[in-house]
């Protein structure tokens, strides 16, 4: 696991400075601590900071064929590498390195831009053809690793792992993008491949970039690869069990493989219980196995992490996170780079933290919620699609829509009681309903909290455009699998793949996620959505799958989530850091909001008449985010 950057003229061949691409490179020397290295030739320059994982001795990057005619700088594993560098030897290439990052140079060479298709792993990567006077870039399936670039004023290009390596570069311009900013309010993140600045972007999954020097224009990502529900396989639910079980099995398996020491991450929760469960199974030693608990027990799951660690007699670690422990919104607001408001980054900074004292990789369960059905809000989506199916959209508008204004909102209910929300959602159509849904902060929400002149500067633009451009890719008429199709283009990628990679790489810890093998996504895409819910029961293939191996407790226990007290840090020890923050000069001259709607946010929480938290923590990022960049101007 590493961190890549570079500077590529695509016009000539330039002399870049070796202190520019070293400045740049080593903003994000949290990334690889190990090693750090750059390379300049005319027109070019790569830098790699590395965490070495595999072939500690020889894996230096960047890292060149025998002739130095194709060079690389990769941040990922290829879990197939041992396999591909069979199939390349027989064809006649010589590795000089027991690395992952070879087979990928030797894979250019042998299949050109095909070569993704080949690859089996979690990546980021840039390679350069000196030969052909091309640069190509690439991400991987599920968008585990970040690559973000940028075209400067003088026509150079851009990339790195993180944003910061752009912003870091004087010639970059930071201006913010006010689309970007009407996507953080109503997800929580900026929605790939905009970024926070107008003038940068990031690669999406399953996408590539080629730049040839000389070419005119700035061309496209192109994709490789999608995945298709056709929620078609005949195979019985018995049979299916055994083979996820299997399924999951080889892909933790290649998923170990490490010159480091390793563990997992055990919350506590069904999937990353499984994958402990697995590891435990292929393991001749105990699997060293790290959790977090909370002092608040409404927030604690501890105790299940704890019966798995005791089954299978891992080397469980466990720390506790105090119920104020809250300061870490600076070191989130400079680690993520721009705006990023899911709280649960904090326990997961935590966790981290202490995973990297024992091991330095670490395998996870996230993905198994999108791939498998584990979320409630699917479960609620196909309860409201089912009345959606039975009356005409006209029709239900008439009917709900005013009830959707006029309800009052029950912020201290359960989601499931909260019939405001259920009224909005009953007059939109699928995919507005599944958007209003996702949203952080709804749209009439949004409107009522930014100013007049800036929602003139959106255009007309609103959030839902993201669902709307990923639902007509989708290619599927199933309800769940639309939805579950959409958290992978939006959710996945962009709210947990970039919390876990900036909060793991702040530690130099490398997370390695099994339940995202695109091979694994792909089968579970064909399987039919009553095998994932059924009954009102999310994960059924999964829970029945894992019943010989889990305690019944962690498999039907209901979920809860990676949460924090953020309504009561609000209203307490954070008091008075929202008020001043909120109501400051930043805020206000910012141009962004309407200070009237602010202002009655933060008495409103604090007074107790309403629970505004999840607004308050979006602005308090978003303060925290402008605090950060005081360089950064707003659009216009």
């Amino acid at each position: 696991m590493c961190g890549i950057s570079g500077i590529f003229d695509t016009r000539g061949t330039g002399t870049i400075p070796r202190d520019l691409i070293s400045r740049i490179n080593n903003v994000q020397s949290h990334r690889g601590p190990d090693e750090n290295e750059v390379h300049l030739e005319p027109g070019l320059a790569l830098g790699h900071r590395r965490l070495s994982v595999i072939d500690l001795a020889t894996g230096t990057q960047p890292l060149f064929n025998e002739d130095g005619t194709v060079g690389i700088v990769f941040n990922g594993e290829i879990y197939n590498y041992l396999e591909l560098m069979q199939e390349l030897n027989d064809l006649g290439y010589r590795f000089r390195t027991r690395s992952d990052t070879e087979v990928i140079v030797h894979a250019w060479q042998a299949w050109g831009e095909a070569c993704v298709h080949r690859l089996r792993g979690m990546f980021a990567f840039a390679l350069w053809d000196r030969k052909h006077q091309t640069l190509f870039l690439a991400r991987d399936r599920m968008g585990v690793k970040p690559m973000h670039y940028a075209w400067l004023p003088d026509g150079s290009f851009i990339f790195g792992s993180e944003l910061k390596v752009l912003t870091a570069h004087p010639g970059f311009v930071r201006d913010i993008d006010p689309l970007a900013v009407e996507g953080y309010f109503s997800f929580g993140y900026v929605p790939d491949p905009r970024c926070i600045y107008q003038n940068a972007h990031k690669l999406p999954a399953a996408h590539t970039l080629t730049l040839r020097r000389g070419d005119a224009g700035r061309p496209a990502p192109r994709p490789y690869w999608d995945v298709r529900f056709t929620n078609d396989n005949p195979i019985k639910l018995q049979d299916a069990q055994a083979e996820l079980r299997e399924r999951v099995r080889e892909s933790v398996r290649l998923r170990m493989i490490a010159d480091v020491p390793l563990g997992a991450f055990l919350s506590g929760g069904v999937d990353s219980s499984a994958v402990v469960a697995t590891m435990a199974g292929l393991s001749s030693t105990p699997v060293h196995t790290c959790s977090i608990g909370f002092d608040d027990p409404r927030f604690d799951e501890s105790s299940f992490a704890q019966q798995v660690a005791d089954r299978y007699r891992t080397d469980h670690r466990l720390d506790i996170v105090s119920s104020d422990d809250f300061d870490l919104i600076d070191t989130l607001a400079w680690l993520y780079d721009e705006p990023f408001a899911d709280s649960s980054a904090i326990p997961t900074y935590r966790v981290c933290q202490m995973a990297r004292k024992h091991v330095t990789v670490a395998l996870s369960g996230d993905g198994g919620d999108e791939s498998m059905g584990g979320y409630r809000r699917y479960r609620m989506h196909l309860g409201e699609e089912a009345v959606r199916g039975r009356l005409p959209l006209a029709l239900r508008r008439g009917m709900f829509g005013p009830l959707g204004r006029w309800y009052p909102k029950a912020d201290w209910a359960p989601r499931s009681l909260r019939a405001k929300t259920t009224f909005q959602a009953l007059a939109m159509d699928s995919v507005q309903a599944y958007c209003h849904s996702m949203s952080q902060l709804r749209g009439d929400e949004r409107r009522a909290l930014f100013s007049p002149a800036f929602q003139r500067s959106l255009g007309g633009y609103g959030a839902l455009e993201v669902f709307r451009l990923y639902a007509g890719q989708a290619q599927t008429e199933d309800p769940l699998a639309l939805i579950q199709y959409l958290d992978y283009k939006t959710w996945l990628v962009g709210g947990i793949n970039t919390k876990v990679d900036r909060a793991s790489m702040a530690h130099s810890l490398e997370v390695r996620e099994p339940l995202m093998d695109h091979l694994l996504v792909e089968w579970l895409a064909t399987l039919p959505s009553d095998f994932k819910i059924r009954a009102g029961q999310g994960k059924v293939i999964f829970k029945q799958a894992y019943e010989p191996l889990l305690p019944r407790d962690v498999l039907y226990r209901p979920k809860m989530g990676f949460s924090v007290p953020l309504t009561a840090w609000l209203r307490g020890p954070l008091k008075d850091r929202v008020r001043l923050a909120l109501l400051g000069e930043r805020m206000r001259d910012c141009g962004y909001f309407n200070p009237v709607t602010l202002r009655r946010l933060v008495d409103e929480h604090n007074s107790g008449l309403r629970d505004h938290a999840t607004a308050l923590w979006m602005l308090l990022m978003f303060e925290a985010f402008l605090r950060l960049n005081e360089g950064a101007a707003p659009h216009g």
